[in-house]
């Protein structure tokens, strides 16, 4: 095993304290740009290579390096509170001595690894921050002999399941299904796909992590110990320091996969097929993952569409046959099946329906950035008939709001609530997700779907979880409540806190506390340190 690394003392420099709970002026950026530089040169080696990493304002290349990972809309207008400086690491101690000076210096740093952050926090923020973009560490590092992978934490998802196929046609990872995402924020806030029924989230293959904590240290399981290596599996990463990479059990996966999708409309009984999904989805084969699309749509006239999306670890002959007992209203064939190899399953999953070749997993710009928002809920009790008319009849309603519907099930029920900080395993039928997404700018259209998002959540009150209404951490939504890093620090977490992970929060608490007691590493729903005595 690694042992943890630590950098030379810092030598005395001129700094500037931004910490938002006092009250001291900021530095200007001309000022902070030369104290940072200065102070990185001192711990680097060797220095000269610094400059070429950091980005002031002034910069050229700034805005395409701020822009390049900008995943919503929402967070990429003239408005939007931008970086002071981006820093780029090649080099894991240039990831040590930018942590190391920017809390040196007393200003905010938030992570980003592929900025598919909902509420866009790994690159925006109310105080003066730094970004320090991850981008460069994308590597992959696939052993079948042991059937693991160390993936560095900028590496995407589709880089990911591109490497593992290169070596191996009957392995994969279960993860997300858009390719895009970055591994530090996916892994570390849980991490979810089409095998989660069959392997569990995505942090439940992780079998050990290298993490830059608040003093700069490189940590890996065994330095870090067992309670922070909890913590980033599930937790956040971004509370408690910096992931550098991840270590990965592989999954098993046949030679054939099944992917299928069945539309049906109200007028076509998609009601009552939402109602037998939910008897059937959560309690099938653990092979066999079907989410469920509600959106509302135009056929003629206005109606609901009821999309079943499926992957099948399996034939096609296999699963008509499972179907064909257990959800007969779904009416599945043969010919709506498609067998596969995994790989082009994930391109299938990822919708790059305009003929990209499996290469387009490797992209990290193909990608659409449209304005949204999204929020979270748990269903732990099949919603009755009437309840489904009467949503269905809400998002006639409003017009744009989507729900998505993700069955858990199988491998999930078998995973304690404890075994990671994602509380959400057994008795958890499904999550939903909801979703609005709009091209037109400006805050009229904004007010209006973010809105429409917020009013069906509103009316989904008595369908789903309580007492907390969970939340899924990776589904960001700051209306759920927000840290402004003050004197209510604790308060405050504790309102989004246990949403997000039930009664692992106070354990996460008391980790953060003794890892980062002055809670560097903070944001506006990271874990709060524990209030202080005094």
């Amino acid at each position: 095993m690694e042992k943890s690394i630590s950098l030379p003392c810092l030598s005395l420099i001129v700094v500037v304290l931004l910490h938002a709970s006092n009250s001291l002026a900021a530095p200007s950026r001309e000022s902070l740009y030369g104290t940072f530089l200065q102070c990185l040169r001192s711990h680097t080696n060797p220095p000269d290579q610094v400059s070429n990493i950091v980005y002031a304002q002034t910069n050229a290349s700034y805005t395409s390096v701020l822009q390049a990972f900008v995943r919503n809309a929402r967070f990429n207008t003239p408005s939007s509170p931008k970086p002071l400086l981006i820093v780029t690491p090649l080099h894991e101690y240039q990831v040590q001595a930018t942590v190391i000076c920017a809390k040196s210096i007393g200003v905010q740093l938030k992570i980003r690894s592929g900025g598919h952050d909902f509420e866009g926090i790994s690159y925006v923020s109310e105080v003066p921050f730094i970004i320090l973009d991850m981008f460069n560490f994308q590597n992959v590092t696939v052993d079948i002999q042991n059937e693991i992978a160390v993936i560095q934490s900028g590496a995407s998802l589709g880089q990911v399941y591109y490497r593992i196929w290169e070596k191996s046609k009957v392995h994969g990872f279960p993860a997300g299904a858009c390719p895009t995402v970055g591994v530090g924020g996916h892994l570390s806030g849980g991490g979810y796909g089409n095998m989660l029924r069959k392997y569990g989230l995505s942090t439940d293959n992780v079998i050990d992590a290298k993490i830059v904590d608040v003093k700069g240290r490189i940590l890996d399981r065994k330095a870090m110990g067992e309670d922070l290596f909890w913590a980033i599996r599930g937790g956040g990463g971004a509370s408690f320091g910096v992931i550098l990479s991840y270590t990965v059990k592989l999954v098993p996966v046949p030679e054939k996969v099944t992917i299928f999708q069945v539309d049906k409309t109200l007028e076509q009984n998609a009601t009552d097929l939402v109602f037998q999904w939910q008897q059937v989805a959560p309690h099938t084969d653990d092979r066999l993952f079907m989410r469920l699309v509600l959106q509302p749509v135009v056929k003629g006239k206005k109606t609901i569409r009821a999309s079943v999306q499926a992957l099948f670890l399996g034939g096609a002959n296999e699963l008509v046959t499972i179907l064909a007992k257990e959800f007969p209203l779904l009416g599945l064939k043969k010919e709506n099946c498609n067998e596969m190899r995994w790989i082009d399953s994930v391109v299938w999953w990822a919708n790059y329906n305009d003929g990209s070749s499996l290469n387009a997993l490797l992209e990290r710009n193909h990608y659409s950035v449209h304005f949204n928002k999204k929020k979270s809920d748990y269903v732990q009790t099949p919603i009755s008939k009437d309840g489904l008319k009467w949503i269905c009849m809400k998002m006639l309603e409003l017009g744009k709001a989507e729900l998505v519907f993700n069955p858990y099930g199988g491998k999930m029920n078998e995973i304690p609530w404890n075994a990671t900080p994602f509380p959400h395993r057994e008795g958890y039928l499904y999550k939903i997700q909801y979703t609005v997404t709009w091209q037109e700018p400006g805050a009229a259209a904004e007010k209006n779907f973010i809105g429409q998002v917020r009013m069906l959540h509103s009316y989904m009150t008595p369908f789903v979880s309580k007492n907390p209404r969970s939340a899924y951490l990776n589904y960001r939504d700051l209306d759920i409540g927000i840290t402004s890093h003050g004197k209510n620090n604790y308060k405050d977490g504790e309102v989004y806190g246990f949403k997000y992970f039930n009664k692992n929060f106070e354990r996460l608490v008391k980790i953060k506390t003794a890892i980062d007691p002055e809670n560097f590493f903070w944001n506006e729903q990271s874990i709060p340190t524990l209030p202080s005595k005094a």
